[in-house]
C-alpha cells in the first residue's frame, strides 16, 4: 500500500466499519486531506475498504493498466477464496465481469484443464496446528493436482493469496511430495519394472495443479513477489501433500496404477532419447579431464556441471553433490581473461580446454552455427566464492562463454550458483527446536534477525558464522544452500533487452586490455554505486 501511495498522484482511503465513516487522501505520498469520520448516510456502504490510486505518469511507461494480468488475479482471489464473489468494473466501458467459485480449488482447475484426466481429481489441504513442533500454527497449504496425458499443463501458485508465477520452494514441496508418494505406491506393489530409475519430473511432467500455500514471514525474491524463496516451505507442503496422496492412492488402488503407468512410461521415454544421444556421440569422444568428476545419468536435461573455484571447494562439492545428475569440475587459480585471445590459441590454455571438453562443444562464434549435439549438460553453472575474488572469477568465465560459446547463453544453459555469505544458529525457542538459516548478503541477514526477534530469541543468543568462502563450508552445508535443487539460489545468465553488439562494446569496455582509460572513468562515474565487501 505505501509503494501505490509513493508511486501515484493522488490515493483516497475510505473505510466504512462500526456504523461510521472514515476518509484519508493522499498526494504524491502526502496527506493532504488529514482523516475525517462521519456516520454511515444513505446509499453508503456497511463495511468495507474502498482504495482509489491515479498512477504517476512520471514512474510508467503506460499508466493504462494491464487488464490480462488484473482479471487473471481478480479471478485467481475469487478461486483461492471459496464463496466469495470478486467483480471488476470498468468505469469508461462500463463492461463488468464477476467470478464466485463455490467449489475453491477444485472448480477451478475442472475448468481450465485443456486434456481429459487420467485419475480423479486429486484434492486436499493440510496446516500446522499449535501443537506443531516444526512451523507455526496455520501454516500449511491447499492443493488440487490433475495427471493428464496431453495438452499444456496449468500451473498456478499462490503464497497468502499472492500469484507466484515463477513457482519457488513450495512448488519443490508439492513436487516432492507428489514423487515420494508414488514412489512409495510403485514399490509396495512392486510395479517398477527392471532397469527403470523414476525421477521427480517423471511423475510432475503431466501434472496441472493449483496450490494455495500458507507461510508466516514468507521471503521472496524481487520486488513484485514472483517467487518463493523460503526453504522451510519445502518440508512445509511436502509434509502435509505426501501422507495424503499415499493415503488416497492405496484407498484407490485403481487409479494409483494408472498414475505409477503414466509415470513409469515418463521415465522409459526419457532412459531412451538419453541412450539414443549416446549412440550418436559414442565414437570419436575426447578424452573427458581427470579433473572431472562426472555424473551417473545421460539424460541432457535433467545433468549439470559445476565449474568450483579451488579444489577445497570441489571436494566438498563432489562429497555433497547429488551423483545421479551433477557433475563436478574444479578450477586452479582465476581463468584466463580470454577476450582478445584467438580461438585457435584457446586450447593452449589447459583450464579452458578442460572446460570445453567437459561440457561437448567447441569454441565458436555469435553467427556460427555449431554441434550442439555434443552438448552433455542442460545447465552449466558457475560456483564461486560470494567474495570480490569469487566475482573476478565469475566476470572472466561469463566472458569465456559471451565470447567463445556463444551459443550456450542464447540457448538458455548457463547459470551463476549464488552461496550465501552468512550462517545464523539460532536456539531452541518454546516448541521450535535449534535451527539454522543461511543469508545471501547483509539484507537478508537482518531479515532473519528481525523474524528471530519476533519469534522471542534474546537479542544475542543466536550465533553468526561468516563464511570465508566455499572451501569453509562442508558437503551438508554446501549441499543445503547451493546444490540441492529445491533450496539453493541459481541464477540464469541470458542477454538482456540491449542488443549483441552494444553487449559486446561493454564488455570491451570492461574486459579489453587498451581500455584502462574508460574503465578508470567508469569507476569514477559509478564507484560510488558499489558497495566492496574486502
Amino acid at each position: 500500500m505505501s509503494v501505490t501511495n509513493a508511486l501515484a498522484k493522488r490515493l483516497e482511503v475510505t473505510t466504512y466499519r462500526e456504523g461510521m465513516v472514515a476518509s484519508l487522501v493522499f498526494a504524491g505520498g502526502d496527506v493532504i486531506s488529514p482523516l475525517q469520520t462521519r456516520k454511515v448516510g444513505e446509499g453508503d456502504r456497511k463495511s468495507g475498504t474502498t482504495v482509489r490510486a491515479w498512477p504517476d505518469a512520471k514512474y510508467f511507461e503506460t499508466v493504462a493498466l494491464p487488464m490480462a494480468e488484473l482479471t487473471h488475479l481478480l479471478r485467481s482471489k475469487a478461486v483461492l477464496m471459496p464463496g466469495v464473489s470478486v467483480s471488476l468494473l470498468v468505469e469508461k466501458t462500463k463492461q463488468t465481469q464477476s467470478w464466485l467459485y463455490k467449489g475453491g480449488l477444485n472448480d477451478y482447475l475442472s475448468q481450465t484443464l485443456t486434456g481429459e484426466p487420467v485419475i480423479p481429481l486429486f484434492e486436499g489441504e493440510g496446516f500446522a496446528d499449535a501443537q506443531s513442533d516444526n512451523f507455526a500454527e496455520g501454516e500449511g497449504a491447499a492443493w488440487c493436482v490433475a495427471f493428464t496425458e496431453d495438452g499444456q499443463p496449468v500451473r498456478e501458485s499462490y503464497v497468502n493469496l499472492i500469484p507466484t508465477s515463477a513457482g519457488g520452494t513450495h512448488e519443490s514441496g508439492l513436487r516432492d511430495g507428489l514423487f515420494q508418494a508414488v514412489k512409495s505406491f510403485i514399490e509396495l506393489h512392486a510395479l517398477l519394472p527392471k532397469g527403470v530409475k523414476l525421477l521427480p519430473e517423471d511423475v510432475f511432467a503431466r501434472a496441472n495443479y493449483v496450490l494455495s500455500t500458507k507461510v508466516l514471514d514468507p521471503q521472496f525474491q524481487g520486488q513484485i513477489k514472483e517467487r518463493l524463496n523460503s526453504r522451510d516451505a519445502v518440508r512445509l507442503v511436502s509434509s502435509f501433500v505426501r501422507p495424503a496422496l499415499e493415503l488416497w492412492l492405496n484407498q484407490h488402488v485403481e487409479y494409483g496404477k494408472k498414475l505409477a503407468e503414466l509415470a513409469i512410461r515418463a521415465a522409459q521415454t526419457r532412459q531412451k532419447a538419453g541412450q539414443k544421444v549416446e549412440k550418436r556421440k559414442s565414437s570419436g569422444v575426447a578424452v573427458l579431464p581427470g579433473k572431472l568428476t562426472d555424473c551417473e545419468s545421460r539424460d541432457l536435461a535433467h545433468n549439470e556441471v559445476f565449474l568450483v573455484e579451488g579444489d577445497s571447494a570441489g571436494g566438498s562439492a563432489k562429497m555433497g553433490r547429488d551423483k545421479e545428475c551433477q557433475a563436478v569440475l574444479p578450477l586452479r587459480g582465476k581463468v584466463l581473461n580470454t577476450w582478445e585471445v584467438d580461438r585457435d590459441r584457446l586450447f593452449a590454455n589447459t583450464e579452458i580446454h578442460d572446460i570445453s571438453v567437459a561440457i561437448g562443444v567447441d569454441p565458436h562464434g555469435p553467427n556460427d552455427n555449431p554441434d550442439m549435439s555434443g552438448l552433455r549438460y542442460g545447465k552449466v553453472c558457475i560456483l564461486s566464492d560470494a567474495d570480490v575474488d569469487g566475482s573476478h572469477i565469475q566476470v572472466l568465465l561469463l566472458t569465456l562463454f559471451f565470447r567463445h560459446f556463444p551459443k550456450l547463453i542464447e540457448t538458455g544453459h548457463v547459470y551463476v550458483a549464488r552461496p550465501p555469505l552468512f550462517r545464523v544458529d539460532a536456539p531452541a525457542r518454546g516448541k521450535k527446536p535449534a535451527s539454522k538459516a543461511y543469508a545471501l548478503d547483509e539484507g537478508e541477514l537482518t531479515a532473519i534477525l528481525d523474524k528471530l526477534r519476533k519469534e522471542g530469541v534474546r537479542e544475542g543468543a543466536w550465533t553468526i558464522s561468516r563464511f570465508k568462502g566455499l572451501g569453509e563450508m562442508n558437503a551438508e552445508q554446501l549441499w543445503d544452500t547451493t546444490l540441492n535443487p529445491d533450496t539453493r539460489r541459481l541464477l540464469p545468465i541470458a542477454l538482456g533487452a540491449i542488443d549483441f553488439a552494444q553487449t559486446e562494446a561493454l564488455i570491451t569496455k570492461l574486459m579489453g586490455k587498451g581500455e584502462a582509460a574508460a574503465r578508470r572513468e567508469l569507476m569514477e562515474l559509478h564507484g560510488d554505486a558499489v558497495e566492496v565487501d574486502v
